[in-house]
């Protein structure tokens, strides 16, 4: 039979909170993120930008790292050839990770073609276009979390911030490792993930960062 009462309630919302923080916190929205943070709260990589090109960046970042990847998924469910938007099965995943990773790589060009954009930002994107092309090769083995593989990226670009910009961001960086713990605990929590796919995923948004800065040094 099926539980009611108190205890019934109590999961249901937390299982409600759980998948709303699955959304907040969706590796899509990742990029925006880092760069409302790079632009807003620790500028010190965009001094000298005005207004407008600050939010002419924005739109870059959304219209080629959020936008388009959506509209992909969304067609892809609409034409049949994946079974839901929220790619529950390894074989949903291959079509969006090559589309994403054509997006993501278009858009470190955009940014490598414009000397005035900081370096890091180009490393950042870069990052993101390695962890997609690794995310579809470990695909074939098994459905690594694309949450934590957004969480490595956030944490990873944040480490090298930290090491090679002098930054101060200590205190981003700390809530950065609590949320990544959060989003995987969530993930489980929901049985999205096994263990391993949770921690896979960290790997290789965090290690990525770094392949990143090596080619673009």
């Amino acid at each position: 039979l099926e539980e009611t009462g108190p205890l019934s309630r109590s999961a249901n919302v937390f299982r409600w909170f759980a998948h709303l923080l699955s959304l907040l916190f969706h590796p899509v929205f990742g990029p925006l993120y880092i760069l409302i943070f790079l632009l807003y709260v620790q500028p010190v990589l965009f001094v000298g930008f005005s207004a407008d090109m600050k939010v002419r960046t924005l739109l870059i970042v959304t219209l080629n790292l959020i936008f388009f990847p959506l509209l992909t998924v969304v067609l892809l469910r609409a034409l049949g050839f994946i079974d839901s938007i929220f790619l529950k099965t390894q074989k949903d995943r291959i079509i969006p990770y090559v589309a994403c990773g054509i997006f993501f790589f278009w858009a470190y060009l955009v940014f490598r073609g414009q000397p005035h954009y900081p370096a890091l930002l180009k490393t950042y994107i870069l990052g993101v276009f390695l962890a997609s092309s690794a995310a579809l090769i470990a695909n074939i083995y098994l459905k690594v979390s694309m949450h934590m593989i957004g969480a490595g990226c956030a944490v990873g670009f944040l480490l090298l911030l930290f090491h090679t910009a002098a930054m101060p961001v200590s205190a981003a960086l700390f809530i950065a490792v609590l949320l990544s713990g959060l989003i995987g605990s969530i993930r489980l929590f929901l049985t999205a993930h096994q263990p391993a796919e949770i921690y896979l995923g960290f790997a290789i948004g965090l290690l990525t960062q770094y392949a990143a800065l090596f080619f673009t040094q």
